[in-house]
Formats: C-alpha cells, structure tokens, sequence
C-alpha cells in the first residue's frame, strides 16, 4: 500500500470513527473517567481500567467520615456487611447471578486457591478415583501454577488440554480430556492472549456431564461480557475487579459460588471471618453458613471503595450496552488492522460472537512496538510471541482513541 493510500485510509477512518462517537449512545459516559480528555491512548484498560472522577472524591470523604469520623462503630454500621453487599451488586450487575452467591474478598489467585481445592478435595471425597484436574496450557499462569501446586499437594495429576494462541478452548478440545478420573476443570471465559470468549454454558454441561466440577476465570469477562452464572449452572467462579470493573490497583477479587455447594465445601484458608461466630474467639473453628465461610481475613475494606462508584454505573448502563459497544469498538479494531496494518496479524477471533473485550495483533517487533508506544502515551500491552494487545473499555474508550492508537501502532512499525 503506498504512502498516498495509507494516508487516505486513516483519513477515512478519523472521519467513520467521529461518525461512531456521534452515535455512541454511551459517549458521555467517556467523561467520567480521569483522563479520558487528554491525548493519552490508552488500550490497556484489560489490564486496569481508568478511575472514575467520583472515586478520588469518594476516597477523600471515606478518609474524613467513615475512617476518620466512625473510626471503629464502621465496623458495626457498614463495613462488616460490604463484601456481601457489594458482591451481591457484582453478581447481579455483572455475572447473572441470584443474591447469596458471590463475596468480594481476597486476591485472584487466593480465592482461585481456595475455590479449586475445595472442589478437588470434595470431588476426590466423594469418588478416590477422581484425581485429575483440568487446565489449558495456555491459561494465565496463575491459574496453570495453581492447578500444578495443588495437584502435587492433594495427590493428584495435571491433565493439559492443548489450546491455539490465538483461539481457545472449546468442545472438541474439552471433551477428550474429560472422564471418570475428572475432578475440576479450570477455565478462562475470555482467554488473555488471544481474547477468544468460551462456550461457558457448553463447556459447563460437558464437565457436568463427566461427573466433575468447574471453576471458571472471569477476570477477562467482568464487566466486558455479559455472564449468566445461574443460567449457564456454574459451579464456582472467581475474577478480578481492577480491569472492567475499575476498582483500582490490586483491588480485591469476586468468588462466586452457587447456593447448591455452599454448606458442602470445605474452604482450606480457615480464618476468623470465615467462622461460624466471628466475635466468640473460640478454640475450634467452625464454618459459617453460606458465602461467609469462603471469607478467611479481615476484608479490605479501602481496596473495595471503587468499586462503589463502579457498580452503579455499571447497573444503570447495563451489560448488554456495554457489550454492544465492545463488539463495536473490537469489529473496528480488527477491520483498522486488517486494511491499514498489512504487515500485522489478527491473532484475536474475527467472530465477534467468539471474541471479548480485547484484540492482540502479532509481528515480530510488538515488544520493541509497545516500548515505543509507551514513550509516545499510547498504552497498549505486550504478549509472547510477538503479541500486542489493544483493551478497549467501553464505557472510557472512544472511536476515535481506537484510530489514533492504531496509527501510533503502525507509524511505530514503519520506522523499524
């Protein structure tokens, strides 16, 4: 493509991309977040999202009022109830869930510890010969360290399914793997390299046809995606809240776990909020009832603060909006790509039905691309091999943010 058609090409896409603002009907939305009105492109938003401008108010009355003005009486009045009331928001808002059934606690990888384990440990209980537990090898590594840690702590063994890069896993690649020594299944609803979105509610009647449980990874779908977690009769599950749910830096993740398992499984991180009683200090643990027992400590109360503001705004717009334009802002990405970047490859599915929040485009140079970017405030992310992914937030993201990156992405290209 010479210079001349290049040219016009992202002229033509500035000019489509201020016809799809115009008719965003969720561009005021874009307003409400810090720094949405600078220059700044920014396309990891799977990563973290942007903060709302209510938080840093939001922060400072916490501080002066509840924190600083309650001091201890919090405890009493408000905090020791937020993780149930925030995770019945998330799981109502977010994943399609029935009150009762999902906690904001500790990190991804403690909840996906206790989840897993618990759900081993029952299965092998019930069935000694159901000793294996499933993952893809190109899940997140948190996900695969833990499958590996507690399959040599529980006496188990690791069964791999054997997923493409720039796909995932599906039914034909499930199913083979699946059999009477099947304990849990482990698996990502959106795949964080490649963006492929799961058959969620297939793949859940597949292993439950096998006679096992699944957890399912929704870090990459919260909030991006629409959920149906009763519907689709999912076990257990658990995700992040920092990247579409924009509940800051190491916020604290979500578990959700159907009311059917609640009194059967036995968490293994047994601590004081967990506990039957929380205030009689007893000598013996004895699990409380419900979702409190997958609590262990102290929750975090000043890490789920975002999260407040989030979640109604969330609620009023709608998953299915925010979904919409998703598959919107993905569609032009891949279409910018595939007529302005002739030396880039798609290595996301061009299915939006099979695609989430985020698109990864492959060349050899994407990690020496990125650094680039980066010193030019355009912030994508970068995934071996070769692999630079562009999330897109919907409700923080514009069209046109799509164009100016994607330019920066290829004028980054053209000077290697």
């Amino acid at each position: 493509m010479s210079p001349e058609s290049l040219d016009r090409g992202w002229a033509q896409a500035r000019a489509e991309a201020s016809a799809l603002d115009d008719a965003d009907p969720l561009r005021d939305r874009r307003a409400l977040f810090v720094g949405a009105e600078t220059s700044l492109v920014y396309f990891d938003g799977n990563s973290l999202g942007r903060p709302l401008r209510a938080t840093a108010d939001a922060v400072g009355a916490f501080v002066r009022d509840e924190w600083g003005g309650r001091l201890i009486r919090g405890w009493d009045e408000r905090w020791m109830d937020a993780p149930f009331a925030l995770g019945d928001l998330l799981g109502r808002v977010a994943l399609g869930a029935a009150p009762g059934q999902t906690i904001i606690g500790d990190s991804t990888t403690v909840l996906l510890y206790k989840l897993l384990r618990a759900a081993f440990d029952h299965a092998r209980a019930a069935d000694p010969a159901r000793v294996e537990i499933v993952v893809d090898r190109d899940n997140f590594p948190t996900d695969r360290f833990l499958v590996e840690g507690i399959a040599a702590e529980r006496g188990g063994r690791v069964r791999w399914i054997e997923a493409p890069l720039d796909g995932g896993v599906t039914a034909e690649l499930l199913a083979p793997v699946l059999g009477p020594q099947t304990a849990v299944v482990l698996l990502s609803h959106v795949a964080y390299r490649s963006g492929h979105m799961a058959d969620a509610a297939a793949l859940t009647a597949l292993v439950h046809d096998a006679g096992a449980l699944i957890v399912w990874d929704l870090c990459h779908s919260a909030g991006s995606v629409p959920v149906r977690a009763d519907a689709w009769d999912f076990d257990l599950a658990v995700g992040c809240t920092y990247k579409y749910l924009n509940g800051g830096p190491g916020s604290p993740a979500f578990a959700y776990v159907a009311t059917r398992w609640q009194d059967v499984l036995a968490q293994p991180i047994q601590g004081w909020m967990g506990a039957a009683d929380v205030f009689a200090m007893g000598p013996a643990y004895a699990p409380a009832a419900g979702m409190r027992r997958f609590l262990s400590g102290t929750p975090s109360i000043t890490g789920m603060l975002a999260l407040r503001d989030m979640l109604p705004l969330l609620d009023e717009v709608g998953i299915d909006a925010v979904r919409a334009k998703s598959v919107a802002l993905t569609s032009f990405a891949v279409r910018l790509a595939d007529t302005l970047l002739p030396s880039v490859a798609v290595a996301s599915p061009r299915d939006a039905a099979a695609r989430g929040g985020h698109v990864t485009l492959t060349h050899p140079a994407m990690r020496e691309v990125t650094a680039r970017l980066w010193e030019r405030d355009v912030i994508p992310d970068y995934r071996d091999p070769g692999g630079l992914r562009i999330g897109l937030s919907p409700l923080s993201t514009s069209f046109a943010e799509v164009v100016e990156g994607m330019a920066a992405v290829g004028a980054a290209l053209e000077t290697l």
